[in-house]
């Protein structure tokens, strides 16, 4: 059971390049008691800023696959009859079937009806999760196989995972850094959590994107706020979503400039509130001054 001090944030965003993913580093920096998780397990990226050093680490399995047990099978052809997904063919000129690996969706009907029971279905490793420690404190991860499915049980695992580091070291806060969309990860990601930062920009599909992903937090009734991030490239739809988002009920937690110091930032392998303090830095202390006072009322709440 989850211990009902811990305060579990996300942040999101609708689309991909929002600077989501360099918000969060910078907040896990200010966080200090926290432990950051890195749910966009299909493009993982926070660790090229905080250099993990690994010291748990397990494979991921999302599901199952079939494997013909060579020895056992006849040939009858019953698997290849039975699979919608054509990934049973002839194994070379005998009468022997093989699976395709990359076909095999793992639904097990082949090796339910072969009747000499010659079909492994096995756990498929789809990927690894990891317990790492960085500079700002524990960091739990994960990689997702190329083309492997089920990122959504992997984000749920990472979750876990984190929680329980956050409770065994007396954290009380897990800050998660989501996945971009609105798809299984993301919900995954948002599912229990407190509350919700959605990180946009001013752009029309910024626009767009970020009222399809708010659609899923007030769905999921998780309180939410918004930060525009390069507000100043385009202020007067900077000044719209803020308009929109109010509409909805959403807060305001604030604007984060465009500032080369990010791209300075990245390339020395730092977070921006490390690297400076000023400009860009002092717009995200901003931001995470107001999502605190949400939290601590939330706290307070349940407490």
């Amino acid at each position: 059971m989850q211990d009902k001090r811990l305060s579990e944030i996300v942040v999101i965003s609708g689309k991909g390049g929002t600077g989501k993913t360099s918000i969060v580093a910078s907040l896990a920096v200010l966080a200090e008691n926290c432990v950051l998780a890195d749910c966009d397990v299909d493009a993982a990226d926070l660790h090229l800023v905080l250099a993990p050093m690994t010291r748990q680490r397990g494979e991921f399995s999302g599901g199952s696959q079939a494997r013909i047990i060579a020895e056992q099978c006849n040939g009858c052809g019953k698997c290849e009859e039975v699979c919608r997904f054509d990934a049973v063919s002839l194994d070379g000129d005998g009468p022997r079937r093989r699976i395709d690996p990359i076909a095999c969706e793992g639904c097990g009907v082949c090796a339910w009806f072969c009747p000499e029971k010659a079909i492994a279905f096995e756990p498929a490793i789809n990927g690894e999760w990891f317990i790492s420690d960085t500079r700002i404190g524990p960091m739990v991860h994960a990689r997702l196989g190329i083309a492997e499915e089920n990122s959504g049980k992997l984000v749920s695992l990472v979750r876990e995972k984190a929680r329980e580091v956050a409770q065994s070291q007396g954290r009380q806060m897990v800050l998660i850094d989501g996945s971009p969309g609105i798809g299984c990860p993301v919900i995954a990601s948002l599912t229990g959590a407190w509350r919700a930062l959605i990180v946009t920009e001013p752009t029309l599909s910024g626009l767009h994107d970020l009222e399809r992903v708010a659609d899923l937090t007030v769905h999921f009734r998780v309180e939410t706020f918004i930060c525009i991030n390069k507000w100043n490239i385009n202020e007067e739809l900077a000044a719209e979503i803020e308009k929109r988002a109010r509409q909805r009920g959403l807060k305001i937690a604030g604007r984060v400039r465009y500032d080369r110091a990010v791209t300075d930032a990245q390339v020395a392998a730092l977070t921006v509130v490390e690297h400076t303090e000023d400009g860009v830095a002092a717009d995200i202390r901003a931001v995470w001054s107001k999502v605190c006072s949400v939290a601590a009322v939330g706290n307070e709440q349940r407490a």
